[in-house]
């Protein structure tokens, strides 16, 4: 039994009818507050059929709200006189402002919503008769449309769905985190181990460095702190291009020596 129903069997139409007299006659907003405690759950339920169709960014209580809201609207504004209920009045009026909210949320036009619900149907039409996955142009094809046109719609849908990193999200470990802290980094400055891993090469760097003969450390300041060209640094020292550029092979076998197991940082430093 839907909870629609269970409420109608709590509430007859002929209990709800003489409770809405009653609100009219008086205006006392508590018996309006049983007749939207007894149509809660129609909202809730309405609400929920379409969940599926609610835009990613969106919040599912700003739909049970707008329902609400419509509720509230379809008791001050029901005539008895038209021939409907209330519960059949309110159904209207929730269900029309339930579909308008979501149209407001929803980035995609009304026509590309028509085709995704199309391709729903097809895929699962396909899947229940041959019980498998469609191709992409077995898909088409029972969608009605060629696989250019049908390539296109997907591309669209993909581009209308927008989410919230700060959507919450159930991990492995049945913790609940947000959509943001589950997302791969390519930024290697965020990542701790690497981080730790560069910050210990770099102290093994420096370390060997310090080891060096004073005239190697003077050519590796002089090229790779202040840029200088071969040709200043040797008359800076006063030896010829050639001698530097012998310093300057022999610190960086020197250097590869002692930091073989960081090549990586070997070639961060040039």
């Amino acid at each position: 039994m839907t909870p629609i129903e269970q409420q109608t069997a709590r509430t007859s139409a002929t209990e709800v009818l003489s409770l809405w007299k009653q609100y009219k006659r008086t205006g006392d907003t508590k018996v309006r507050d049983r007749l939207i405690f007894t149509f809660t759950p129609m909202v809730r339920y309405i609400v929920y059929r379409k969940i599926r169709e609610v835009p990613a960014q969106c919040d599912v209580d700003d739909f049970l709200s707008c329902g609400v809201e419509a509720l509230i609207r379809s008791i001050d504004r029901y005539d008895p006189a038209r021939g409907a209920t209330l519960e059949q009045y309110a159904w209207t009026r929730i269900h029309g402002a339930v579909l308008d909210e979501l149209r407001r949320h929803d980035w995609a036009p009304r026509s590309l919503r028509r085709a995704e619900r199309s391709i729903k149907t097809a895929q699962k039409s396909f899947v229940a008769e041959h019980e498998r996955e469609p191709t992409r142009g077995e898909l088409a094809a029972a969608a009605g449309m060629s696989s250019g046109e049908l390539g296109a719609r997907m591309d669209e849908l993909a581009l209308a769905r927008i989410g919230s990193l700060n959507k919450t999200i159930r991990a492995e470990d049945s913790t609940t985190i947000e959509r943001i802290d589950n997302l791969e980094s390519h930024d290697e400055t965020s990542d701790p181990a690497l981080s730790a891993e560069r910050s210990a090469a770099k102290e093994r760097f420096r370390e060997a460095f310090t080891r060096l003969p004073d005239r190697e450390r003077q050519v590796a300041v002089l090229l790779y702190v202040e840029g200088a060209a071969l040709r200043d640094i040797g008359n800076r020292l006063g030896v010829s291009e050639s001698r530097v550029s012998q310093i300057h092979t022999e610190l960086r076998s020197r250097l590869r020596e002692c930091l073989k197991n960081d090549e990586a940082l070997l070639r961060m430093v040039g």
